[in-house]
């Protein structure tokens, strides 16, 4: 989701999305993404992430008014993005969907994703994040 000009807040997003694939050995293809949604005269402050996480890349969306820093490359979320989150906490409801979406990167880094039983963890902990989650 992109902001209008009259949503001017900000947007980080942990998510884990899968889809069915032949392709691969446990019949899912697994795509871990974070990314920031801004306004799009935010796009200096955007392109200022690449560099100071030394990840990531932006897209700017002009007739939706916003800018996204996005970070999709698991090797890169393991070794920029989850230290970073670990190193400067993150506070509120984000920190349990961060946490689920630690949990996930750090069992697809070890190929438990290729697994039944890490499929099956997976998939569990994917349910539980955002609104999916029963403690809000």
């Amino acid at each position: 989701m992109c902001l209008n000009y009259y949503n001017l807040h900000s947007l980080g997003s942990f998510i884990v999305s899968y889809i069915k694939s032949s392709n691969y050995k446990s019949g899912y293809s697994f795509l871990l993404t974070f990314n920031i949604t801004q306004h799009l005269r935010d796009l200096e402050l955007m392109n200022s992430l690449i560099k100071y996480l030394d990840c990531g890349k932006v897209y700017s969306y002009p007739n939706k008014f916003c800018t996204i820093f996005k970070v999709c490359k698991l090797e890169l979320l393991i070794n920029q993005i989850i230290p970073f989150f670990n190193k400067y906490h993150i506070q509120g409801s984000k920190l349990l969907d961060y946490q689920d979406f630690r949990k996930i990167a750090l069992l697809m880094n070890d190929k438990v994703h290729l697994t039944k039983q890490g499929l099956a963890q997976i998939k569990k902990i994917k349910e539980g994040m955002n609104t999916g989650r029963k403690d809000k």
